[in-house]
């Protein structure tokens, strides 16, 4: 890299390490909340102001109430039966993170697809900031092209970098210029 390094961490840079426990019981508490398919009530483990900010075909929501009618609606009513299984996590101060899957049932319209009943698993990684006790942010990651694939539908028009992997096409070279 030429240049003057981009500053690294800045996030993270003044985070409180005797906050550990209390974000691991927030943490924990508000994934039995989201298997016990709470949303009225969610707001127990977040701040009426935080943020969720997702990726691509998720979007953002701002505040306890985008949230509840902008992806936790949404979301139970286009995938039933949901359980949530966190495969790892993290603590660190006022910091968690997470990475694991959902399993549900595509009940309901999902990214135009009408619902087929199929059981899918939904990959995801979270990334939480908790303040005074509650979420203040939540970066997420939720893997829907990977669900769309299970629906029978393919979100890159056959040029996933699948391809690459399966070999039937060759990265080119950057130095090939």
């Amino acid at each position: 890299m030429k240049g003057a390094r981009p500053q690294q961490a800045v996030l993270t840079k003044d985070n409180d390490q005797t906050k550990t426990a209390e974000t691991r019981a927030v943490i924990e508490g508000m994934v039995d909340g989201l298997n016990d398919h709470r949303i009225d009530d969610i707001g127990e483990f977040f701040s009426a102001s935080f943020r969720w900010l997702g990726n691509a075909g998720c979007g953002t929501k701002s505040g306890l109430k985008e949230f509840q009618e902008n992806w936790q609606r949404p979301f139970q009513a286009a995938f039933s039966d949901k359980v949530c299984v966190d495969e790892a996590r993290l603590f660190d101060g006022e910091w968690a993170a997470a990475f694991g899957r959902q399993e549900a049932t595509h009940s309901g319209e999902f990214m135009g697809i009408a619902p087929t009943g199929k059981r899918v698993e939904i990959r995801y990684m979270d990334f939480w900031k908790v303040k005074d006790g509650r979420i203040a942010d939540n970066w997420v990651m939720v893997d829907f092209p990977y669900v769309m694939q299970q629906l029978g539908v393919d979100p890159f028009n056959g040029h996933g970098w699948e391809e690459y992997d399966a070999g039937r096409k060759v990265a080119p070279r950057p130095d090939a210029a």
